[in-house]
């Protein structure tokens, strides 16, 4: 009898650790979906059965890459990474995070977690109120090519998030010598005004708030497409619409596909464009340009200009165009700081619905009654 009690003591032992020892996993196990993006075609996030980790996959994440991916594993509940895995691991939730693009710290306002960021690059152009409250402790880490990283390792991140633009970021090879996990945020490349927004859910995972994140993200759509059935319905006839200024001897036009002119169409706008239909903008010479605004009803976008006078003095000789003679020119400037920041490139990609509510406004204001919010006419 004493025999089979100290058996059974010794299998209750061995369950007991066996149960507590967290069992090595494969990278393949991670094939359980756990938010596959509705609109975004840059990432996902995959889980395996019993585990509360996650795998945070970024596709392409540059312009011109092609078939790249890169990984972060986020470990959680001292469970172990995969033993074949070779990307970037979290240990735990970010807590403490450096954005490199002013993108990534709306999508992290969007879930109220922009406290988390710690690290910024040139935050004299940050909109974000709470960041400029908090300058003094946030650091600037600097530009691509010329990153403070003994500042940046000061900061202690948990996590920074990067971006490329024709290529990996230069910052990898540092980060990876200094053992700081980074990842790829792609949310710039993405041609949907609600594929950009998406991106929130992907650091809303990286913080723990994923649910949170989607419930933020599922709303936008509605309000998005709710306006565009406004505007559908109303069938009103379309405003020809112009883009840009000169850059140089060049005027870049958007791809008929781009964030902007799906944006234009939407919002019952016909950008007249329709050569382009690749991922990126192409260049035309400045003659082609001036036939094109020659044609159009209104001009948007139109550099750095605040006033009709600031415009002619940049373009002078398209003043005699109908949409410029007509007053019908706006900009998407009307949220400019004092160093020249553009909340537009910043806080937009998390409200699409926003900016289409301006371009309705614009194209049909009879449709929309609330105020701009970043766009203003020039006057």
């Amino acid at each position: 009898m004493k025999a089979l009690k100290n058996l059974s003591l010794i299998l209750l032992l061995v369950l007991t650790f066996t149960g507590c020892h967290d069992k090595s996993s494969k990278l393949a196990d991670f094939n359980r979906a756990v938010y596959t993006p509705e609109y975004a075609s840059g990432f996902d996030i995959k889980g395996a059965d019993g585990k509360k980790s996650v795998l945070v996959t970024v596709t392409n994440p540059w312009q011109g890459a092609d078939s790249i991916t890169t990984y972060l594993f986020i470990a959680r509940d001292g469970e172990s990474v995969p033993e074949d895995f070779t990307g970037q691991v979290l240990g735990k939730d970010a807590e403490r995070i450096i954005c490199m693009s002013s993108t990534h710290i709306a999508m992290l306002d969007a879930i109220d977690e922009d406290r988390c960021v710690v690290g910024v690059s040139g935050i004299d152009y940050i909109s974000n109120p709470d960041i400029q409250a908090r300058r003094d402790s946030v650091g600037d880490v600097g530009y691509e090519g010329n990153i403070n990283y003994e500042l940046l390792l000061s900061l202690d991140p948990d996590l920074v998030l990067l971006y490329g633009v024709n290529g990996a970021s230069s910052m990898e090879g540092k980060l990876k010598e200094l053992n700081i996990p980074f990842m790829y945020v792609g949310d710039y490349l993405e041609e949907s005004p609600l594929g950009k927004a998406e991106w929130l859910v992907a650091l809303a995972e990286v913080t723990g708030k994923r649910t949170e994140g989607e419930k933020v993200f599922a709303d936008i759509p509605v309000r998005y497409n709710a306006l565009k059935k406004r505007v559908t319905d109303a069938a009103i006839d379309a405003p020809s619409v112009m883009l840009n200024t000169p850059y140089g001897d060049n005027w870049f036009m958007p791809s008929t596909e781009s964030y902007v002119a799906r944006l234009i169409k939407d919002a019952g706008g016909d950008y007249i464009y329709k050569k382009n239909t690749g991922n990126a903008s192409a260049p035309i010479d400045l003659e082609e340009a001036y036939l094109l605004a020659s044609q159009v009803d209104m001009w948007l976008h139109v550099g750095m200009a605040n006033t009709l006078d600031e415009l002619r003095a940049a373009c002078p000789k398209f003043t005699d165009t109908r949409c410029f003679r007509n007053g019908y020119v706006y900009n998407n400037n009307a949220r400019t700081n004092a160093a020249g920041g553009n909340d537009y490139y910043e806080s937009a990609v998390v409200n699409p619905d926003l900016v289409l509510r301006d371009l309705v406004k614009i194209f049909h204001p009879e449709l929309v009654a609330e105020d701009f919010v970043y766009y203003k006419q020039l006057k």
